[in-house]
C-alpha cells in the first residue's frame, strides 16, 4: 500500500475533481491531502488544512515588485506564505506526491525525497486570466517559469481536455494523459417533457468572467414558453467584485418571470435533482484560453441527469455533445443564436437527446478516468 499525498490549495467541498481523486485512492491507499478545507465525510484519509489568508497591502506591494522585476521565486514565497508551514508539518516520506494545478508544483518539488511527482493540470496556467491585463502582465509569466522550471521534472502529467493537452506539449515538451471532469455514473432514466414549458437548468461557481447575463439574455428572446433554474454556488472566499455582480444579476433576475436563481446543490444530489429539467444550458464566451477549450465538471452532471444540452460552440463541448448527439451547438456565442437553436427543437427532439444522453452516461462517467488515473499512480 503506497503512502499517496494530495496538494490541492483549494476548498475541497467546492472542487469535485480532487474530491474524485482522493475517492479513487483513498480505497487502495494511505492518503494525506493538504488543503484549505477538507472533507470529513471521507474515511481514512488524513487532512492538514492550511488557512487561506489574504495579502497585506504591503505584501502586495512586495508581490508586485518581485513580478515586475521577474523575481519569481520571492513572488511565489509572498503569494504562499503557508508553503514553509506544511512543510515543517509534514514528517512522514511519501511514495507518490500528487500536484493539482500548478501553484503546488513548487511545494511538491520541495516535499519530494523519492517520491514521484503526479501533475494534474485543471487549467493551462500561463494564460488562465489571459482576459485581465494585469494578470497577463504579472501573473502570466509566473506561471510560465513555473511551468517551465517544474513541469519537465514531474514523473506524469494529467490535464482534463485536448487543448489543454496540446498547448502544454507544444511549450514545456511534456504530453499529458486525459482526465476529465467526468462525475459518477447515476443509473437514473431519462423524463419526458412534462408541462406546459420547457425547463433549462445551470449550475455552478458564479464570477463575472463567466457572463452570466448572457445566459438570462437567451431566456428573455426565448419568453414565456421556457423557464431557466439557476443554482448559483458563491464560495466563501469570493472577492467583493464577485459578490457585487451577483446582487446586480439577481436584481436583473427578479423582473423576469422565466428565471430564478436557487441555492447550490450539493455534490451528491446534482445528478437526481437537474433529473427533473429538460435542457441543461451553458454558453460561455471564449474571452480566455481556457474558456475557449473549456470541458466543465457540469457538461458530465447534465449527462449523468439525463438533459439534452444547449451550449455555444466550446471546441471540446462541442465535440462531445456532436459526437453523442445529446443537444444543439449554437452558429456563435451571441445569446440570439442560442435562442433560434433551442427554438428549433421540439418535444420529441428533446426526449431523443434525453434518451442519448442515458445511451452516452456510462461512457461518459467517471469510470474510465478512475481506471487511467489508478493505474499512472500504481505504475509511478
Amino acid at each position: 500500500m503506497s503512502k499517496v499525498l494530495v496538494l490541492a490549495f483549494s476548498n475541497l467541498p467546492h472542487d469535485a475533481r480532487i474530491t474524485r481523486q482522493i475517492n479513487w485512492l483513498s480505497e487502495d491507499h494511505m492518503v494525506t491531502v493538504v488543503c484549505f478545507q477538507g472533507l470529513r465525510e471521507i474515511k481514512n484519509v488524513s487532512f492538514l488544512e492550511i488557512e487561506q489568508s489574504g495579502l497585506s497591502l504591503v505584501k502586495k506591494a512586495f508581490l508586485a515588485f518581485a513580478l515586475g522585476f521577474k523575481l519569481f521565486d520571492l513572488a511565489y514565497r509572498i503569494q504562499h506564505p503557508y508553503v514553509k508551514r506544511i512543510k515543517s508539518k509534514l514528517k512522514s516520506e511519501f511514495d507518490i506526491i500528487v500536484a493539482n494545478d500548478i501553484e503546488t508544483l513548487p511545494l511538491a518539488f520541495k516535499l519530494k525525497t523519492t517520491a514521484k511527482v503526479l501533475f494534474d493540470a485543471h487549467e493551462y496556467a500561463p494564460r488562465h486570466f489571459e482576459d485581465k491585463k494585469w494578470w497577463k502582465l504579472l501573473f502570466g509569466p509566473l506561471n510560465f517559469h513555473l511551468c517551465k522550471k517544474y513541469i519537465p521534472k514531474t514523473a506524469m502529467m494529467t490535464t482534463v481536455c485536448d487543448g489543454l493537452m496540446l498547448e502544454y506539449k507544444k511549450n514545456f515538451g511534456v504530453k499529458a494523459h486525459i482526465i476529465t471532469n467526468a462525475t459518477k455514473y447515476h443509473p437514473i432514466q431519462p423524463k419526458k417533457v412534462a408541462g406546459d414549458k420547457i425547463r433549462l437548468v445551470h449550475h455552478g461557481i458564479i464570477n463575472r468572467s463567466r457572463k452570466v447575463e448572457k445566459m438570462v439574455e437567451v431566456m428573455k428572446i426565448l419568453g414565456d414558453d421556457y423557464e431557466l433554474d439557476f443554482y448559483f454556488l458563491i464560495p466563501e472566499y469570493a472577492s467583493s467584485n464577485t459578490s457585487d455582480y451577483f446582487d446586480n444579476l439577481k436584481l436583473e433576475i427578479d423582473g423576469l418571470p422565466n428565471v430564478r436563481v436557487l441555492p447550490a446543490i450539493p455534490n451528491e444530489l446534482i445528478a437526481p435533482t437537474l433529473n427533473n429539467y429538460d435542457l441543461g444550458l451553458f454558453l460561455l464566451e471564449p474571452i480566455n484560453f481556457n474558456y475557449t477549450h473549456a470541458l466543465p465538471n457540469k457538461l458530465f452532471d447534465f449527462v449523468q441527469a439525463r438533459l439534452a444540452i444547449a451550449i455555444g460552440p466550446s471546441i471540446e463541448m462541442k465535440k462531445i455533445v456532436n459526437a453523442h448527439n445529446i443537444g444543439v451547438v449554437s452558429a456563435d456565442f451571441d445569446p440570439q443564436s442560442l435562442a433560434n437553436s433551442i427554438k428549433n427543437l421540439n418535444r420529441d427532439d428533446i426526449f431523443e437527446m434525453k434518451l442519448n444522453s442515458e445511451k452516452a452516461a456510462y461512457n461518459l462517467s467517471e469510470e474510465g478516468n478512475k481506471k487511467l488515473f489508478l493505474q499512472l499512480v500504481n505504475q509511478s
